[in-house]
């Protein structure tokens, strides 16, 4: 006798059940592979530690200054700092760096705001009803070398708006490469960019960078930059601040 095998129709329940079944599946793939890329993202990191090469951009494609919404800011004025201004900006003894006839830190030059900036901050805060931003920013560049420190000096202006540093004195250096550093330290955020030809590998002043960089970590935050005002041939608003107190 043949035997005859009969097929039961697959019912509306079961046919749910298979494609929750499916569902779940396609939702597991889904989160594996999210969880794989994440750590693919995670174990390429922007090598700073390791190889500082990569951390160097050309001048056109490196980040500059930037301000959000805060568009009047772009009017305030930052000016070049003497050298003891930028010992006591970051809080470093003057002692240890200035012992010989060479000036501190040969190859940084350093922009910080001018009283016009610092008084324009209150009172744009205050007309602003406190939705005006309280921040200043800091620039300091490191040089590869003294001789290239002191070229670019002889470039640039001694005191800028904030708005045209971006374009004449970042993207404005041509046949260079900059590796940046942001650090926000309360009301004061510090801009630190290396500086070095084109072309070159590693970096000559490296000790200035590093003790600059471990400097501005170093700091505590600023809950008020009319502090700055306490520095040499600038006013305080209200009382002075002491000396070395730059950083509290």
């Amino acid at each position: 006798m043949e035997s005859t095998e009969t097929t039961k129709p697959i019912t509306t329940k079961e046919k749910k059940e298979v494609h929750i079944e499916e569902q779940e599946m396609e939702e597991t793939e889904t989160k594996k592979s999210k969880k794989n890329n994440k750590k693919q993202k995670h174990q390429h990191p922007n090598d700073q530690t390791t190889k500082s090469d990569f951390s160097f951009k050309p001048c056109s494609d490196v980040k500059g200054l930037r301000f959000g919404g805060q568009f009047i800011v772009k009017s305030f004025t930052i000016r070049r700092a003497r050298p003891l201004e930028l010992l006591r900006l970051l809080s470093f003894p003057a002692t240890t760096r200035n012992s010989g006839h060479k000036p501190p830190f040969p190859s940084a030059t350093a922009f910080i705001p001018t009283n016009f900036t610092i008084l324009a901050h209150h009172a744009w805060h205050t007309l602003t009803l406190g939705l005006g931003t309280r921040k200043s920013k800091v620039l300091l560049f490191v040089f590869e070398n003294e001789t290239m420190k002191a070229a670019i000096d002889r470039v640039w202006p001694t005191e800028i708006p904030l708005g045209e540093v971006n374009k004449k004195m970042i993207r404005g250096l041509s046949g260079c490469e900059m590796a940046r550093f942001k650090f926000r330290k309360g009301c004061i955020t510090f801009y630190v960019y290396a500086v070095r030809r084109e072309g070159c590998f590693g970096f000559s002043c490296t000790d200035d960078l590093r003790t600059i960089l471990e400097s501005v970590v170093a700091l505590k935050d600023f809950l008020d930059h009319t502090a700055m005002l306490a520095m040499p041939n600038q006013r305080t608003i209200s009382f002075a601040v002491p000396p070395v107190a730059m950083a509290y």
